[in-house]
């Protein structure tokens, strides 16, 4: 399955997963979500596999969502649909994609679980190999 990688061009955030992706050989899609929002239905795809609904994917500490003097429990959830709709810049960056799994916002770790399982599998191998020998020269 292709990763979609939701970013915008001024977050640092972004561009770290776009360098980790490419890094990686990660096959993706990039698409810049100030310049061409997400619509509700690409929405919707991507709450149904958060923890937390609205609150894992809107960014309430940024200015832009400061200054609308909101609380995102008075909304109801067509009204936060329509507004990010409006307003992405309200989204939280990137927003990592591939139909099962997602990731808001660039962390190091949770990334990995985009790489492909062969490779997870393998880089397990090493590590558990090397722990073996370090073990063994213990030993010995």
């Amino acid at each position: 399955m292709t990763v979609n990688l939701y970013y915008s061009t001024s977050s640092k955030s972004s561009r770290s997963a776009r360098a980790w992706l490419v890094e990686n050989n990660i096959p993706f899609n990039e698409r810049d979500i100030i310049a061409n929002p997400l619509d509700r239905d690409e929405l919707k795809q991507i709450l149904r596999l958060t923890e937390n609904g609205f609150e894992d994917i809107v960014s309430t500490r940024s200015k832009a969502f400061k200054a609308l003097h909101i609380d995102l429990a008075d909304l109801g959830f067509n009204q936060l649909l329509d507004l990010l709709v409006e307003k992405p810049q309200l989204l939280k960056r990137p927003i990592i994609y591939d139909g099962r799994r997602l990731q808001i916002g660039y962390n190091e770790e949770d990334i990995r679980a985009f790489l492909p399982r062969s490779v997870r599998k393998s880089e397990l191998r090493e590590i558990q190999q090397k722990l073996y020998d370090d073990d063994q020269q213990a030993v010995g």
